[in-house]
């Protein structure tokens, strides 16, 4: 499994507006190939700031099968335009620690 991490700033006085096409936009990921789950998490020190936490089946199913989809482009219509300074996004995996 892959986890794929972004930090998003949304622009002041957009939050209420970013969370309803959050809401929309959750249907399109949630239909792709290898997708496992999502959570949009708020920060509590500042209003402004959301984590995005994506599990993958693989790597590929984020940057290849998403990305490459109709159905990113309809998330980028919907949320691009909230985020100022575009969020970096990370993929990360689990250690085994036994």
């Amino acid at each position: 499994m892959i986890l794929e991490a972004a930090m998003l700033q949304v622009k002041s006085g957009l939050t209420t507006e970013f969370e309803k096409s959050f809401k929309e936009a959750s249907s399109l990921i949630s239909s792709i190939e290898g997708y496992i789950g999502h959570e949009l998490q708020h920060c509590l020190e500042d209003d402004h700031k959301y984590l995005l936490l994506v599990k993958w089946r693989t790597l590929e199913d984020h940057t290849i099968g998403f990305r490459e989809s109709s159905q990113y482009q309809e998330w980028k219509a919907l949320l691009h335009h909230y985020y100022d300074p575009f969020p970096v996004v990370e993929h990360f995996t689990c250690i085994n620690l036994d």
